[in-house]
């Protein structure tokens, strides 16, 4: 499996940016597709993750309410809409693969393939 992210940049308080993750290979129904985020100096987090059917979806606390995450399967590509953007929000954000029988998704221990990185900042 293959993760083409893109879509990040600088952007101020309150402000909006969309993410979109590619995928490719095989198999990929079999996988949910998720995104982390790393802030410098801090370890990488989960941010949300959703599933090919969309059945699956969840978010962290602190971006419920403020990111959506979606995707399109005619297009193999997960986009994470972010919305009310915080300075804490910025960071190097990861589209990540796991795999759907992996019990805790949330984890970067349980991410079988990582996608380049793009980075998110907000401004004060």
């Amino acid at each position: 499996v293959q993760l083409q992210a893109s879509g990040g940049g600088l952007v101020q308080t309150g402000g909006s940016l969309r993410l979109s993750c590619a995928a490719s290979g095989r198999s990929l129904s079999s996988y949910v597709i998720g995104w982390f985020r790393q802030a410098p100096g801090k370890e990488r987090e989960f941010v949300a993750y959703i599933s090919w059917s969309g059945s699956r979806l969840f978010y962290a606390d602190s971006v419920k309410g403020r990111f959506t995450i979606s995707r399109d399967n005619a297009k193999n590509t997960v986009y994470l809409q972010m919305n009310s953007l915080k300075p804490e929000d910025t960071a190097v954000y990861y589209c990540a693969a796991l795999r759907s029988t992996v019990v805790i998704l949330t984890t970067p221990q349980g991410v079988a393939y990582w996608g380049q990185g793009t980075l998110v900042t907000v401004s004060s």
